[in-house]
């Protein structure tokens, strides 16, 4: 086994962290858990449902009091989906809002 942080091999065990060995570098002295497991999340469909609620006009706590997910969850994944769009082109004219309608 391998340190994640340095690489060096000179590992111990160090204790038990929620039922899982912990270890320690004897090197960088960086402790860390051999097996991570995935992190537990919220499914793509709660995601998009929320995301569907906020673009329909309901407010960050209107929709946590709706699903039960914290509204700074809600924040950040709007955040998120906002870096992935697309830059908007620069304007090089403004162009001109007339009446439409012919002063003569």
């Amino acid at each position: 086994m391998n340190c994640p942080y340095c690489g060096s091999t000179e590992i111990r065990k160090n204790g038990k962290r929620r039922g899982k060995q912990n270890h320690i570098c004897t090197n960088c002295s960086r402790q860390f858990i051999d097996v991570y497991s995935p992190l537990l999340g919220y499914s793509q469909e709660k995601k998009i449902e929320c995301l569907n609620a906020y673009l329909n006009g309901a407010g960050f706590r209107a929709i946590e009091r709706q699903t039960g997910i914290h509204h700074t969850t809600i924040i950040n994944w709007v955040k998120q989906m906002g870096e992935k769009l697309p830059s908007a082109p620069p304007m090089d004219n403004i162009p001109s809002v007339g009446s439409g309608l012919d002063a003569s």
